[in-house]
């Protein structure tokens, strides 16, 4: 049976979605309406009962559970709903990308942006419109920061080889895709890694922990018999003696807590997502040995990292209750905070550890996703061969990825240790930096492990460099003419590595006609 083609396969599946929403959107009425019959018939039976019938009131809570259990499945219909949104969204997205509508519709990667690399700007691998916004289809920032480093530095050959092969697995289960993007609440990109890393990894304590353990609950339970014994049998004394002890080592551990309480709040965003993304990629069933070793590295600890992160997520969550002004005055005299932050330190004393290699695991997993998603949607792009001799480059109708595919130009090209230099000269607007530019772009692509758009590519090791849009830096101090002497100094330092390099330049001759130049070369960088 033939595979579909995937805009196919995305309208079926959002055709799906759509009725299945649609059925969910008459189940969302039918259930509000219910638990607005059933909660008027409760209000009219307990007034009925308790005027005519008050030693059977106890019926009424026959129709309140029909109401609490209405309420449950109510729920579940509107999670299928919510869900059923989220992936015909998911689809729309791809049908987008393959209708050349995706530009400025997602995640730039700007941030990611250094004006000093070699290539990023002259290639357009950030910004709108950009190689990273057609690629990107994170949830975590660990997948998108991720990415963005598969993009600006080039792999060796064994991992190029490790990554195409879970490219094509992953290429080839949409399902798993799917599930991916399902992962977690409704949010775009919530787990901040840096944060997350640096509290799971920081040794800093409110004190110690097993004096403030059995310490704080055993002052809190004394305040709390005080202030009934108060009321009992008037002990006011002791109640003031048992306040002021509690309201003084509060304030004592203050500046510690809320120091903690910041970190962890600022480290826990949206946890559910890393928990829930986690745990789709335990439970997959891979092949390709890449995939098969990260998820090795998931289940080598005794608990699953999605329960463990599961666990904090749950822990965390108690703050949102903090701001409330009576759990406020209550918490001076009973240490729910300070027992909250050390519960969340032995957390992190049992875990942190783990912590930076789960994340690890989940941008590296989310970034092959985004590449076999790239695969999936570009059938007619092939994965490039590698040579070990070099400088060697031979591309086959090789055009711009992101150009439509319908006006791109197609072009063939050949770089070798006997011709290292091409130069192209010609008018305004006739192609000459979208070719050289076309070039670049597919053999980054090429050394992140991603398929290329090409007939065919074979290529060597290269170090990519270009010096096709600099610009100056009126923060930075910097002339254009500097910026360019900067990255030329870039360049040949780059040149006495081992791996040669593919350089990329633009500019004009006496008579201002413009020139572009591709070279290859492992010692020298210059061309005109």
């Amino acid at each position: 049976m033939p595979t579909p083609r995937p805009r196919d396969e995305y309208v079926s599946r959002i055709d799906t979605l759509k009725n299945a929403a649609a059925r969910y959107s008459k189940l969302d009425t039918l259930f509000a309406v219910a638990k607005i019959a059933v909660g008027l018939t409760i209000v009219v039976l307990v007034v009925w009962l308790a005027k005519y019938h008050t030693a059977q009131i106890g019926y009424v809570f026959v129709p309140i559970a029909v109401l609490v259990a209405l309420f449950a499945w109510h729920e579940r219909i509107l999670r299928s709903l919510r869900r059923s949104t989220r992936l015909r969204s998911f689809y729309e997205q791809g049908i987008e990308r393959l209708d050349d509508k995706w530009p400025g519709k997602g995640q730039t990667g700007e941030q990611f942006l250094d004006p000093s690399h070699p290539y990023a700007r002259d290639l357009d691998i950030f910004g709108k419109g950009s190689l990273f916004e057609l690629l990107c289809t994170s949830r975590t920032r660990a997948g998108e920061s991720t990415l963005a480093t598969w993009l600006l530095n080039r792999a060796s050959l064994e991992e190029i080889a490790l990554r195409s092969d879970a490219i094509r697995e992953l290429a080839a289960n949409l399902d798993f895709r799917e599930r991916l993007a399902l992962a977690g609440e409704d949010v775009r990109i919530g787990v901040h890694p840096e944060s997350l890393t640096a509290w799971s990894e920081s040794t800093t304590r409110v004190g110690p922990h097993q004096i403030l353990r059995i310490a704080l609950p055993l002052l809190a339970t004394c305040w709390i018999f005080s202030i009934a014994a108060w009321f009992l049998w008037d002990w006011g004394l002791a109640a003031l003696l048992m306040s002021l002890l509690n309201l003084a080592l509060t304030y004592r551990l203050r500046p510690r807590v809320q120091h903690a309480v910041a970190q962890i709040d600022e480290a826990s965003h949206d946890l559910n997502i890393l928990s829930s993304v986690l745990k789709e990629i335990e439970q997959a069933q891979f092949s390709s040995q890449k995939l098969t070793g990260l998820q090795t590295g998931l289940r080598s600890h005794a608990l699953c990292p999605s329960q463990v992160i599961c666990r904090l997520d749950k822990r965390v969550t108690w703050p949102d209750a903090h701001e409330n002004w009576f759990v406020k005055v209550l918490d001076l005299f009973t240490f729910w905070t300070p027992l909250w932050v050390i519960a969340a330190e032995a957390w992190r004393a049992a875990h942190g550890l783990n912590v930076r290699r789960w994340i690890e695991i989940t941008g590296e997993v989310e970034a092959l996703t985004a590449l076999a998603c790239y695969a999936y949607e570009h059938p007619e792009d092939v994965f490039p061969e590698f040579v070990e001799d070099g400088p060697y480059l031979h591309a086959e109708s090789m055009a711009h990825p992101l150009l439509p595919r319908s006006h791109a130009v197609a072009n063939d090209l050949e770089l070798d240790g006997n011709l290292q230099m091409i130069v192209v000269s010609g008018p305004n607007m006739a192609g000459k930096s979208t070719f050289i530019r076309s070039v670049g772009i597919n053999v980054v692509l090429a050394q992140a492990g991603a398929p290329v758009c090409a007939r065919r590519l074979q290529l060597s090791e290269l170090a990519v460099a270009a010096s096709i849009c600099i610009l100056d830096s009126l923060q930075g101090g910097l002339s254009r003419f500097y910026a360019e002497i900067l990255r030329l100094k870039t360049i040949d330092e780059m040149s006495k590595d081992r791996v040669p390099v593919l350089f990329y330049s633009m500019s004009f001759s006496l008579e201002q006609t413009p020139m572009t130049g591709v070279w290859a070369q492992n010692r020298s960088c210059v061309t005109c």
